[in-house]
């Protein structure tokens, strides 16, 4: 005679319930886990990556850099106005922005009516505004010292000093000035950036884009009558330079390693040159003109 099945008691199928729901349960949190660690991981390796192809691209950049400067130190003379090298290092095109630093304004000798221009025409300012900056501009650098000297601006960040530049009017002036001149305070206008050449054109951006474009294209005894004959010393060179290499990346965007020199006789380093700056910057998107460049 068989013996007959017993049923599961109320309490015995609750309970196997919960226990179900539990190994649920379970499965579920440890389902989140793996794909929240996957994704971790995930993100962890692209940061990596891009961490990685930033450093290869920046030891590019400088072995480029390196090259050019070889080649400018072997040369006659020092570049007098902003040009182009297009170099190559490990099958990787680069080319390098090489600008004299006279084509920028010299914020420790600048007149104060080419300080009100650039105030006017590169920070967008009022003409009353820009002037009242320019005197307060002056009086920053011309203040003196507990020696009696006057304090001068040792570099460009030294501008945020004077009352009525902040951040973001700085961030505007920065690409334009520089602190590292000893000269009369004018601007070759040969090495000038566009920017600084529609400062000298008094905002006239085409007699600015006609000059740029000629320099560009190579042409000599460029016509340089449109900008303000009392701002401008034209074709001088100078031994202090910024050198500009642009770096391609994989994904279509640019890494841009500057480096601020000056050419001088051979010292410690053994070199004819040597880096005082140097900057880092990322381009996320190609921009037209750094394409046509």
């Amino acid at each position: 005679m068989s013996a007959i099945p017993k049923k599961p008691s109320p309490a015995s199928a609750v309970q196997s319930g919960m226990v179900l729901i539990a190994v649920l349960w379970i499965v579920a949190a440890l389902s989140i886990i793996v794909t929240g660690l996957t994704r971790s991981v995930r993100q962890e390796a692209r940061v990596l990556a891009q961490a990685r192809a930033s450093v290869v691209a920046q030891a590019q950049g400088d072995a480029a850099l390196q090259l050019v400067l070889q080649d400018l130190a072997a040369r006659p003379a020092t570049p007098n106005r902003l040009g182009y090298i297009d170099t190559t290092y490990r099958s990787v095109p680069v080319r390098v922005e090489v600008m004299p630093l006279n084509g920028l304004i010299d914020i420790n000798n600048a007149p104060e009516a080419l300080l009100t221009r650039l105030y006017t025409i590169a920070a967008g300012l009022p003409p009353n505004t820009a002037q009242a900056l320019a005197q307060a501009t002056v009086q920053a650098r011309e203040r003196k010292d507990a020696k009696g000297v006057a304090e001068r601006f040792e570099a460009n960040e030294d501008l945020l000093r004077v009352p009525g530049i902040g951040y973001p009017l700085y961030a505007r002036l920065a690409p334009l000035v520089t602190a590292d001149l000893r000269g009369a305070g004018k601007v070759n206008p040969m090495a000038a950036p566009p920017e600084v050449l529609a400062v000298l054109a008094a905002g006239r951006a085409d007699v600015a884009a006609r000059i740029a474009d000629a320099r560009l294209a190579g042409q000599e005894g460029i016509d340089t009558t449109g900008l303000d004959a009392a701002f401008i010393d034209n074709n001088t060179s100078g031994r202090r330079l910024r050198l500009r290499a642009r770096v391609p990346l994989a994904t279509g965007a640019f890494l841009y390693v500057t480096r601020y020199v000056e050419l001088s006789g051979r010292g410690r380093t053994g070199l004819p040159w040597y880096t005082y700056q140097s900057e880092l910057s990322y381009d996320p998107l190609p921009s037209t003109q750094s394409t046509q460049r």
